[in-house]
């Protein structure tokens, strides 16, 4: 396979941003290919306890990116 390079550091944090959300996309298009590691079971398990019982609350995904965007461009 033909290394890619990417000059990384030209780009903004949002297109950054978009550039792990595409890749991630093609990654788990393949279900077949892509298994989740036995930790993210616990992980989904203790936020849906989270969720039941009030401690977090759901945002839709558009929402959710905002929110990520403000705090991380806050460090």
């Amino acid at each position: 396979m033909e290394h890619v390079a990417m000059p990384l550091s030209e780009y903004t944090y949002e297109q950054k941003l978009d550039l792990l959300e595409t890749l991630w996309d093609e990654l788990v298009r393949d279900d077949k290919i892509f298994e989740s590691p036995d930790w993210h079971e616990e992980i989904l398990k203790d936020r849906e306890q989270a969720l039941t019982s009030g401690k977090i609350k759901v945002s839709d995904w558009e929402e959710a990116k905002e929110r990520i965007k403000r705090n991380a461009s806050c460090g």
